[in-house]
């Protein structure tokens, strides 16, 4: 009989945690948004043990298998984990929510997120997925762009990485962006940090300097290198701005530029700014401009002689004399 009942139980609780589509969620937000990510316990009152408390655990799903913890919750002990510090909470409306409320939505807070609610016998496993408003896929919304600092080439380990894109108005790329990107056109012979460590680039046109002309398309991987120890470039990613770009075409240092886009309200433009509005609005314009980082960048969306007569890019002029060269100046503008 006790065997019976013990087969019973068992049962009972394999039904209870049956993790099925059911259990799989998608909602859709904006960057700057205050999100809501729905779980609760559905108790089954007749072995519902009273007075333990729920044991809630959120983490975020990235590749390779690998959970970042965002919160754990047991009974009064909370815990926020990393960047979710003062940026995620639980709602708590009654005693079986568990739902997590992400605050001011960031570029890095899109993706899949699973919540583990524990009580006694009780169980409920669900996956959470955050996708940008009007977009099938976050790895498709945006535009990936290569960076490496004034220094040059290979100068930042992975945390100088994250700072520099976070500097453009972006941040580390995923593989899944850059896989995008590469199935894109995008065709670039620097190795850079992404998201999950790796490093990696994208070749469209294989050739000798960029792992020989056998090799074949593809992402070519350098694997998983020491995150503090290791030097390469970064490849970022920007999913657009709330504003405006503009160009104010006169000969300036570096410091007038900065000044004449104060003066129309406005500042110089960042990197992924650039890319934003080149990428996903062709921003088309044949004139050398100053932009935040003291780079002199313009994007093309309309190859033509003298200007970018081969290709759609964003054209490099590096990292003039900001005292002594003279260009003009992309602004930009937030709304307001």
């Amino acid at each position: 009989m006790i065997r019976l009942f013990s087969l019973v139980l068992f049962c009972l609780t394999l039904a209870n945690n049956v993790y099925t589509a059911e259990s799989r969620h998608k909602i859709y937000a904006s960057p700057g948004e205050n999100v809501t990510l729905p779980c609760r316990l559905n108790r089954r009152d007749s072995f519902s043990f009273g007075g333990m408390g729920n044991r809630i655990k959120w983490t975020k799903l990235e590749g390779a298998g690998n959970e970042v913890d965002v919160l754990l919750s047991m009974g009064f002990h909370k815990v926020q984990y990393g960047r979710y510090k003062n940026h995620a909470h639980l709602q708590e409306a009654d005693d079986n929510d568990a739902t997590l409320i992400i605050n001011s939505l960031q570029l890095e807070d899109f993706g899949t997120y699973k919540c583990e609610v524990i009580n006694g016998m009780d169980e409920n496993i669900i996956e959470v997925e955050i996708q940008m408003h009007g977009e099938a896929s976050f790895s498709f919304t945006g535009v990936v762009f290569p960076y490496s600092p004034r220094l040059g080439r290979y100068n930042l380990n992975f945390h100088d990485a994250e700072v520099a894109c976070q500097n453009q108005g972006a941040v580390v790329a995923s593989f899944n962006q850059l896989y995008q990107a590469w199935k894109s056109g995008l065709d670039w012979c620097n190795a850079g940090w992404l998201s999950d460590g790796t490093v990696q680039y994208p070749i469209t046109k294989p050739r000798d300097p960029c792992g020989g002309r056998t090799a074949g398309a593809g992402l070519r991987n350098y694997g998983q290198r020491n995150k503090s120890n290791s030097l390469f470039d970064v490849f970022c990613f920007t999913s657009g701005y709330d504003g405006q770009i503009f160009f104010v075409d006169q000969k300036m240092t570096y410091t007038e530029a900065e000044r004449a886009c104060e003066d129309d309200g406005g500042e110089l433009a960042k990197v992924g700014h650039m890319y934003a509005a080149w990428k996903l609005q062709g921003y088309d314009r044949c004139d050398a401009g100053w932009l935040s980082d003291g780079s002199v960048r313009y994007p093309i969306s309309r190859p033509r002689m003298k200007c970018s007569p081969t290709e759609a890019a964003v054209r490099f002029m590096g990292f003039p004399d900001r005292k002594h060269k003279l260009y003009g100046a992309y602004c930009y503008r937030a709304q307001q």
